[in-house]
C-alpha cells in the first residue's frame, strides 16, 4: 500500500491547499479526513476545469485574508495585555497560562487572534512580564508583552531575606544532627566497651563451673571404691566365722 496519494482539493484546507490545488498528502490523512469529508477527490482535467471558477473565488478570499492578517499583525506590534491570577507568597500561580487566556485577552482588546496562533515557549507560572510570539503566516510574526500579576498584594523583596533565613536554619538543623550522630557513635562506643568484658567474666563463671563438676565426678569414684572396701570387710569377717 502506498504510503502517500496525491489528490485534487475540492475544498479551501487550512495549512494544506486551496480548491484545485493537487497535493500529496498521508494515506491515512486521506481515507480518514479528506475522502470522506469530500474535500478532495482522485485529480483529472475534467475536474480541474469544473472546479476553475471556485478556484477563482478562492484565490480572492485568500487575497482578503492575508491583507487582514497583514494589517492585525502591524496592529499586535507592542500590544501588552495583563492577567490577573491567584498565586502563593512567593509569586508562583496555581495554574499556568494558556493559550487560550492569552487569545481571550487579545480579543478584549479588539484583536481576533486564534488561541493556535500564539506561541507561548515555556511553561507560564510566574507572576512576571512575559514576551510572546503571535504568528498569523509563515512570515507574519508579531510581539506581544504579557504581564502576570497577582490578585493580592505581595511583599516580594522579603523573598531573599527568608531564604537565607531558610538557609541559617538548614545549617543549624545540620550542625545540631551531626552532634547527635558523635553522641550516638560515643553512645555506642561505651556500650560496645562495657558488653567486651561481659564474656570474660562469663568465661570465668563458666571455668568455676566447670571445676566442681570435675570435683564430683572425682567423689563419685571415691565413694564407689570405699562401698568396695566395706564390702570387702564384711567379706573378710564372714570368712573368720
Amino acid at each position: 500500500m502506498a504510503k502517500s496519494l496525491k489528490l485534487l482539493l475540492t475544498e479551501n484546507v487550512e495549512a494544506l491547499g486551496i480548491v484545485g490545488d493537487v497535493v500529496t498528502v498521508r494515506t491515512g490523512y486521506a481515507r480518514n479526513y479528506l475522502l470522506p469529508r469530500n474535500m478532495a477527490t482522485t485529480p483529472s482535467e475534467a475536474r480541474v476545469k469544473e472546479l476553475a471558477g471556485k478556484r477563482a473565488e478562492a484565490e480572492k478570499l485568500v487575497a482578503q485574508q492575508r491583507k487582514s492578517r497583514e494589517a492585525l499583525n502591524e496592529k499586535l506590534q507592542g500590544v501588552e495585555i495583563t492577567l490577573i491570577r491567584s498565586c502563593n507568597d512567593m509569586g508562583i500561580l496555581y495554574g499556568a497560562i494558556t493559550q487560550q487566556d492569552v487569545a481571550a485577552a487579545l480579543k478584549e482588546q479588539g484583536h481576533d487572534v486564534k488561541p493556535r496562533d500564539i506561541r507561548i515557549a515555556q511553561t507560564i507560572k510566574r507572576i512576571d512580564a512575559y514576551d510572546l510570539h503571535v504568528k498569523l503566516d509563515n512570515d507574519l510574526d508579531s510581539t506581544v508583552k504579557l504581564h502576570v500579576k497577582p490578585d493580592r498584594e505581595l511583599d516580594l523583596d522579603r523573598e531573599p531575606e527568608a531564604a537565607g533565613a531558610g538557609a541559617g536554619a538548614e545549617s543549624e538543623e545540620r550542625s545540631f544532627l551531626k552532634r547527635q550522630e558523635a553522641a550516638e557513635e560515643a553512645s555506642k562506643a561505651t556500650r560496645g566497651t562495657w558488653g567486651a568484658g561481659k564474656p570474660v567474666e562469663k568465661k570465668s563463671d563458666g571455668d568455676d563451673k566447670g571445676r566442681p563438676e570435675k570435683a564430683d565426678k572425682a567423689e563419685k569414684p571415691a565413694k564407689k571404691s570405699k562401698a568396695d572396701a566395706d564390702g570387702g570387710e564384711k567379706k573378710g569377717k564372714g570368712k573368720k566365722k
